[in-house]
């Protein structure tokens, strides 16, 4: 019997996240497994990554081949290194996204140009003559009659 590593997905539509289970190749994507070694929520943030090392080294040490996604899980946690010998990754950084300020970037070109500060970009467009004579001449007639 084959065994794989692979994800179990779970969740709403919009919304998944994944169990890392241990079942055999010939089950379905979401059908019955073997023994449940972990937690993967990728719509958080950051994305949230459970796996119980012990019992992953196990199955990895008995033949259980993991699939490409769960590869790229193990070798973040560090448990792929960890089971072939190869030195630890670099800890997993939880970076807290900062939004960019752009007013500053934008202070600094205005007055590397030398324009005045908080006037508008392009001129504003004229109305034309032609428009407000005919505009003019149609409100006299109206008041005529």
């Amino acid at each position: 019997m084959a065994v794989k590593i692979k994800l179990k997905r779970l969740g709403k539509i919009r919304s998944p996240h994944y169990r890392i289970v241990v079942a055999d190749s010939r089950t379905r994507r979401d059908g019955r497994a073997i023994e449940e070694i972990g937690l993967y929520h990728p719509v958080q943030n950051p994305s949230r990554i459970e796996v119980n090392s012990e019992r992953a080294q196990y199955w990895l040490s008995v033949g259980a081949q993991p699939t490409e996604p769960v590869l790229a899980i193990l070798k973040v946690t560090g448990d792929w290194q960890k089971f072939k010998g190869l030195p630890a990754p670099a800890p997993m950084l939880v970076a807290e996204e900062k939004k960019r300020d752009f007013s500053d970037l934008f202070e600094a070109r205005v007055n590397a140009a030398g324009e005045a500060k908080g006037e508008a970009i392009t001129p504003k467009a004229k109305k034309s003559e032609k428009k407000d004579e005919a505009a003019e001449a149609e409100s006299a007639e109206s008041t005529e009659a």
